[in-house]
């Protein structure tokens, strides 16, 4: 038999298997369905099996919760935890807890809850076929169109408080300070590594990459995307301070490569498939509110007279 330990409140301890033990058992079919094969049984308890795809179970529903160390030492854990639950269950068939009304809506909710999580990953696999994903990627491509992106370093002076004038007229003194050392001849990039004060810690020349207008802030990108390559900016004030850029490059903005993308791609139409069918069996089904009243159907429209 297999079992499958549903938590309330997801606590590894095994005191909180006693206050869930009601809700332990799920039916065998539901797990066994899409357990690996091999499926080779760890350990009995009580002529009880568990078997690996109950660990890997196990190990899901106490997620972050399941104590640090070697595979060795989680594996004994998991073992424990499981016993521990089968036990419980058992003494708590013993005392006819299952006749508890508390424990069979407890169930129920446990057996709705596997069932609907095995079939929205059942319906999400189903969907995951090349033409689905390549359909995806190609019209994500065509949305992207003619956008343009551009190639861009900066120098940045910062400013703590937007309201603190002082210390905005020493940033930009020092911004045009270093845009007549670069009109001089000075390296860009050399300087961007001796004077920038980037947040990010950025010390590759100022390099910022490619990127699209909506990437940057407004201030940022309006210059930006307004200069032309090779371009040295006049000095540039946003929210975070004074800059100084260089364009070097402009382009067509470039798709990524499939490859990629694809766990982007998996996500998004497995979760899409998902939700078509959560949307249709919503739409198919007869739901009423018994705690609220009754809303009014919608009138039709009143047509003027002829």
């Amino acid at each position: 038999m297999t079992i499958l330990y549903v938590s309330a409140s997801r606590a590894p301890g095994r005191m909180a298997l006693a206050a869930a033990a009601a809700a332990v058992i799920v039916a065998a079919s539901v797990v066994a369905t899409f357990a690996q094969a091999p499926d080779p049984v760890i350990a009995k308890v009580n002529g009880v099996e568990i078997h690996q795809s109950d660990l890997t179970m196990a190990e899901e529903d106490i997620g972050q919760n399941l104590p640090q160390g070697g595979e060795d030492a989680k594996r004994d854990y998991l073992v424990s935890y499981l016993s521990d639950m089968i036990l419980l269950a058992q003494a708590a068939e013993e005392r006819r807890l299952q006749d508890d009304p508390a424990f069979k809506r407890r169930a129920t909710l446990a057996r709705n809850k596997v069932l609907m999580e095995t079939l929205l990953q059942s319906e999400g696999k189903k969907s995951l076929t090349d033409q689905a994903l390549h359909a995806v990627y190609d019209d994500a491509v065509k949305q992207m169109g003619n956008e343009e992106e551009v190639h861009a370093r900066h120098i940045l002076f910062r400013v703590a408080s937007p309201t603190d004038e002082k210390a905005s007229k020493e940033a930009e003194d020092k911004v045009k300070a270093v845009i007549a050392r670069i009109k001089k001849g000075e390296d860009f990039a050399k300087l961007a590594n001796e004077l920038t004060e980037d947040p990010s810690g950025r010390k590759d020349g100022g390099d910022l990459g490619y990127f699209t207008k909506e990437q940057m802030v407004p201030e940022f990108s309006t210059v930006a995307f307004k200069l032309d390559k090779g371009s040295i900016s006049d000095p540039i004030k946003t929210q975070f301070g004074w800059h100084v850029l260089k364009v070097e490059d402009k382009r067509k903005r470039q798709p990524p490569e499939y490859d990629k993308v694809k766990p982007q791609l998996e996500t998004f139409v497995e979760r899409k498939a998902q939700m078509e069918l959560v949307n249709k069996l919503r739409a198919d089904a007869k739901i009423e509110r018994l705690d609220k009243p009754a809303q009014p159907q919608a009138q039709p429209p009143v047509q003027p007279p002829k």
